[in-house]
């Protein structure tokens, strides 16, 4: 133990003075060659997720003890081969960028608003009949477009389970939050979900998501909020109609909420999010990966108001929340994982048509025109088992890049490229990171969520059907 302690401490101190290193000598060009990547490259990145879909239901002990561990290695297992073939220079920039770039700002943010929404406690008896039930589902989809899926998740899934906690059937209910307020609820606005945040800094418009996805979001929400409801009535009335236990319903509790000071808290967040994407206080190099001031700033910002957070809020409050970080610790050690060993597949998308993807990429053209119900299925498959963010920018460029192109002639293909990408993150537990919290959450609360495959089944029963609607009514 000592000695690892010791090696961790020296690879800490070393890693510093080797990211200030010249590249000159490590190779010229640092960025993964994705046209010349084989599918083999995108093997540890399969074998990740398999890890997430298997071991907990094969080895269930080994995976709750060592899924970090897990993590690491499937990073290393792209990594090391990538420093042998390419360069350790290459390995360590795509590390490094990967890191900096993607995986740091992203833990960041879903710490911040894990922290804020986890003080906010809906005080009150809250019983988990369908009515209540669907209302909530409804609210949270209403809130996902304003601040966020992550905050509106985080803000609304612990009330949900306390509602339904005398509830045998819970499982759909979860399911269907993860559906609606998670995903589907946040494709109204650049606050809504990181793909359409991305395009906003790329050009489009604050509201021009919602003139264009509010119909879609329309029909899927009418559409879902109804098969929810008959659902769970269904349940509902198989249980018996439950009734809470005596004690909540004598606990006088009025309907309210405590750890207000955490909405303010929320909008701080929010206002951090949007001034990194609207300033401009210039940029820093750190080997090679540029860091702009205001991106720097702005993850500064979410760590002091999670700190705040934490200081402000009444800890009795968190305690009677069913708080713990359990959660947070679980997604950011599996989507470490998930992000280094998720690069070559990322590379080799990015490559386009002179990519092993080509073939794939080629599907959303035909002489010369595109082929929008392409552009929405291939962004929205891929977004399910990639990051939705460089998945939508992926396909983004590949219709030209231009914003005002892709708002005007073009604005059919880039709603669906919106709408596939911010949709399709319901598919499965990895396609949107709200979706890993809720089931963690929820399983720390005594719910039996479906394993990987089996939230998949879910997806595919209720959601594919959906989208297929989708496509014949909205997608032109």
């Amino acid at each position: 133990m000592l000695s690892v302690k010791k090696n961790l401490l020296a690879a800490v101190l070393v890693l510093p003075l080797v990211l200030l290193l010249p590249a000159t000598g490590w190779g010229a060009d640092l960025h993964l060659p994705g046209a010349e990547l084989s599918a083999f490259w995108a093997v540890p990145f399969v074998c990740m997720l398999l890890s997430i879909a298997v071991c907990p239901l094969t080895v269930p002990h080994f995976w709750e003890h060592n899924f970090g561990k897990i993590a690491v290695f499937w990073g290393l297992a792209f990594l090391v081969p990538c420093a042998l073939v390419f360069g350790p220079s290459v390995a360590l920039f795509e590390a490094w960028h990967s890191l900096i770039d993607e995986y740091v700002p992203f833990i960041i943010l879903l710490f911040a608003l894990f922290t804020v929404a986890g003080g906010v406690r809906l005080t009150g008896a809250l019983v988990g009949t369908p009515a209540v039930n669907t209302g909530i589902l409804l609210v949270g989809t209403l809130l996902a477009s304003w601040m966020g899926t992550t905050g509106a998740a985080m803000l609304l899934i612990r009330p949900l389970l306390r509602a339904n906690a005398h509830r045998k059937y819970q499982v759909h209910t979860v399911v269907f939050f993860i559906f609606l307020v998670a995903n589907i609820g946040g494709c109204l606005t650049p606050l809504g979900d990181p793909p359409l945040f991305l395009g906003f800094l790329k050009g489009v418009t604050f509201f021009w998501t919602i003139s264009h996805l509010f119909p879609m979001m329309i029909f899927l929400g009418v559409l879902l909020l109804s098969l929810y409801f008959v659902m769970d009535n269904f349940f509902y009335k198989k249980e018996g109609r439950p009734a809470p236990p005596a004690e909540t319903a004598a606990s006088g509790e009025k309907l309210g909420l405590e750890g207000k000071v955490n909405l303010l808290l929320l909008a701080g967040v929010i206002s951090a999010v949007l001034m990194s994407g609207t300033a401009n206080l210039g940029e820093f190099e750190v080997y090679h990966v540029k860091i702009t001031v205001q991106d720097l700033l702005r993850d500064l910002i979410l760590l002091g108001i999670a700190a705040l957070s934490l200081k402000l809020t009444d800890p009795e409050n968190r305690r009677k929340n069913n708080f713990n970080w359990e959660p947070i610790l679980e997604v950011g050690k599996l989507f470490f994982g998930i992000f280094m060993s998720m690069i070559p597949a990322l590379a080799i998308l990015r490559a386009g048509e002179q990519g092993a993807l080509s073939a794939v990429i080629s599907l959303v053209s035909h002489e010369g025109q595109p082929v929008n119900y392409m552009y929405f299925w291939l962004t929205g498959v891929l977004s399910s088992f990639l990051d939705n963010a460089p998945t939508y920018l992926v396909f983004f460029n590949t219709a030209g890049g231009d914003a005002a192109q892709l708002m005007g002639p073009l604005e059919h293909t880039l709603a669906a490229i919106s709408a596939g990408a911010v949709f399709m993150g319901a598919n499965t537990y990895i396609g949107n990171a709200p979706n890993f919290m809720v089931r963690s959450i929820s399983e720390n609360q005594g719910v039996r969520m479906p394993s990987f495959f089996g939230f998949m089944v879910w997806s595919g029963l209720i959601l594919i059907p959906c989208f297929v609607l989708i496509t014949f009514i909205f997608i032109k």
